[in-house]
């Protein structure tokens, strides 16, 4: 079997859901910044329901892995959050990254159907670094790492998605409590899928 070679996704071949409040291009990074009071969630503990916040999407083929890149420099409120949003359709998604909680940065995943829910593994020796984020599909299961510039490829989420057809993914960012929060993400590429649980991907 030949395996998936690693491509970069261009910006321009996603499209937001939700657009953020502004959006440029610099060199090969993309900087976003969220409109505050937008999020995803659904309904569980605080009963209101999410679905505004703005994500870069295009089709993910369950065949191949999809990473994000980002910096952490600019993360220092409740909640300041980016990363990976799989996308199956409303009330069928998961976002996965990093989000401030309890002044730490936490590797945060919310998993939705119908109901959301959320996890949280702290990383506060990840403060300012890269972080990657990456999700890959075995049988009706998504597998989610993350990884940062210094520290190796951890297994955060091992969450049901079954979806044969018609999932997108792609970056995100919300700021549900403050403004002028600004993610640079720095790259978005498609590769191989995972083989195993238990064995680490590729860095290139």
């Amino acid at each position: 079997m030949t395996l998936l070679k690693r491509y970069r996704m261009e910006w321009d071949a996603g499209v937001w859901l939700n657009p953020p409040l502004s959006v440029r291009k610099e060199g090969q990074s993309l900087k976003v910044v969220p409109e505050k009071g937008r999020d995803f969630w659904k309904k569980t503990l605080y009963e209101f329901e999410f679905e505004d916040g703005p994500a870069l999407l295009a089709d993910w083929d369950r065949n191949t892995a999809v990473e994000v890149t980002f910096h952490l420099g600019s993360f220092t409120e409740l909640y300041d959050q980016a990363g990976l949003l799989l996308y199956q359709g409303p009330g069928q998604w998961i976002k996965t990254g990093i989000e401030i909680n309890d002044g730490i940065p936490q590797l945060a995943t919310v998993v939705t159907d119908g109901y959301s829910d959320w996890s949280l593994s702290a990383v506060p020796e990840w403060v300012g670094e890269e972080v990657t984020i990456r999700a890959s599909i075995i049988k009706d299961a998504v597998i989610v790492r993350a990884r940062s510039t210094q520290y190796a490829w951890r297994t955060i989420r091992v969450a049901r998605f079954p979806y044969l057809t018609g999932n997108q993914a792609g970056p995100f960012t919300c700021s549900p409590t403050r403004e002028g929060f600004e993610v640079t993400f720095t790259r978005w590429e498609i590769t191989a899928p995972d083989q195993d649980l238990h064995t680490d991907p590729s860095v290139e």
